[in-house]
């Protein structure tokens, strides 16, 4: 009996440590994070890799145009990366109310769900990721804090099957 209560136990720690936190934590944190604001013109972010060890494997640079018409925006994505590929990514995003958005992409399986409260957004998807001419589904836990009215941080956590294969940090930088 104590072990399968222990057992138990264990596993209501373990998936309440899935939870996270949420974007509301972050609700009187200013500057107000709009992405409609913020990404609209030109953007230039950097940004890195890094592999579930901590090694940096790959940097980028990404040049970014944001244009929005009400409620609904295109964020186009150039990215060149260290080893000198270059890859795009077209966003279409659309803000549903005060708080919640949703994103497409063509390598994103399926939409993309935001939550923005405060300076932060929490972005979750299911990326496409080409490897070696095979795709694999990886989980992206993506967070944006803005940090005044021209830069942005973002760190991005890759899990597939629940175990997390890398992250992503990006510094975004508004203007040219």
């Amino acid at each position: 009996m104590l072990k399968k209560s222990l057992a138990v136990l264990c596993t209501v720690l373990g998936l309440s440590g899935c939870a996270g936190i949420s974007p509301e934590v972050y609700r009187d944190q200013t500057p107000t994070l709009d992405l409609a604001t913020y990404f609209n013109g030109p953007l230039t972010a950097w940004g890195y890799f890094a592999d579930r060890s901590g090694e940096v494997k790959r940097r980028f640079t990404v040049h970014m145009t944001g244009v929005w018409t009400g409620n609904e925006g295109v964020l186009t994505e150039n990215f060149v990366w260290s080893d000198g590929e270059k890859s795009q990514r077209i966003w279409r995003i659309r803000k549903l109310d005060a708080h919640r958005y949703i994103g497409r992409a063509d390598d994103v399986k399926g939409e993309a769900t935001g939550t923005a409260y405060g300076n932060a957004l929490q972005w979750k998807y299911t990326l496409l990721l080409p490897v070696d001419g095979k795709t694999y589904e990886v989980q992206f836990d993506d967070w944006m804090y803005q940090m005044d009215d021209t830069t942005m941080l973002n760190k991005s956590e890759m899990r597939k099957f629940g175990f997390k294969l890398g992250e992503i940090v990006i510094s975004f930088r508004k203007g040219s």
